[in-house]
């Protein structure tokens, strides 16, 4: 077996730079700019429209996005600290049957505790964001949070009166 073998370096594909107009597993998160092959980019994130070239218009209309988004984020923080302003502390009534030795027919929900707060304050929130530590069965006053947003949590008093 003698004979003259030829060993060749196989050059890699350039990089190119793209921003991600969608969460990729294995690259980032939608307006991520990132390196890739040129290859991968030309033939998959493009057609596929998962991501741009980043040009400098394209970096400029990001910039402009995230600038957007920022201030919208800093609004619906200052709506939300301004919610849970009005209602911090406040003491909201659910009037309910009640049964013998001041039991419930059923309980209180995050439902209906919604309902009191627009009822009450004229404030939407949300069932899912009223966090009840134990379940509402009895007479009594009970502490409830809710989660007006991700970094704002107001704390009211349900007060459970019969009907």
């Amino acid at each position: 077996m003698n004979g003259i073998y030829i060993i060749t370096k196989v050059k890699r594909g350039d990089l190119m730079k793209v921003i991600l107009k969608a969460d990729i597993k294995s690259l980032g998160v939608k307006g991520d700019v990132v390196n890739v092959s040129d290859g991968y980019a030309r033939n998959y994130l493009l057609p596929k429209n998962l991501a741009v070239e980043a040009t400098s218009g394209n970096l400029k209309e990001l910039k402009n996005l995230k600038k957007k988004q920022e201030q919208k984020k800093e609004l619906e923080l200052k709506k939300a600290k301004e919610t849970a302003q009005k209602i911090e502390g406040k003491t909201i009534q659910a009037a309910t049957r009640v049964g013998d030795n001041g039991k419930l027919f059923g309980s209180i929900t995050n439902k209906e505790i919604a309902e009191l707060l627009e009822k009450n304050f004229d404030i939407s929130i949300d069932k899912r964001k009223i966090e009840i530590k134990e379940a509402i069965k009895a007479l009594g006053t009970y502490p409830v949070t809710i989660r007006v947003h991700p970094q704002v949590v107001a704390k009211i008093m349900v007060q459970v009166v019969a009907e």
